[in-house]
């Protein structure tokens, strides 16, 4: 007899049928019952090509919500996230970048580069004269 132990206890899930927890099955079923609306729905007016496309569109965000989590954050807490990244919170950067290196030799830049002003308007006023 083998007992699997989840490395890390907080990834543990409860699986009620066929492996899936209550969330996945609710939203599998979920997911079933809009494609199946939607086929009865659908399959006397439209081709059966756009009928199985619609199934798979009108199915798909329940089945996303069941199944995908991502940084440990469930699908809806996603969204969530997304909405305030993107809409809710500006997306305004204060953060101006400190140059250590060009503040400390602003000084000697300008000085050479006066420096090389100088030098060419010098060779120029002789090769005109």
């Amino acid at each position: 007899m083998e007992i699997n132990i989840n490395k890390d206890i907080r990834e543990y899930t409860e699986g009620v049928f066929f492996g899936l927890n209550l969330r996945q099955l609710i939203c599998s079923g979920l997911a079933v019952a809009s494609a199946v609306a939607v086929y009865f729905g659908t399959k006397g007016t439209v081709s059966k090509d756009i009928v199985t496309y619609l199934c798979i569109a009108v199915a798909a965000p329940f089945a996303a919500i069941g199944f995908i989590k991502y940084n440990g954050m469930p699908m809806e807490k996603i969204f969530v996230a997304w909405m305030k990244d993107n809409f809710i919170v500006p997306r305004k950067l204060t953060v101006k970048a400190n140059n250590i290196y060009l503040e400390a030799t602003k000084d000697y830049l300008a000085r050479k580069e006066k420096e090389a002003l100088n030098a060419k308007e010098h060779t120029d006023s002789n090769e005109a004269g």
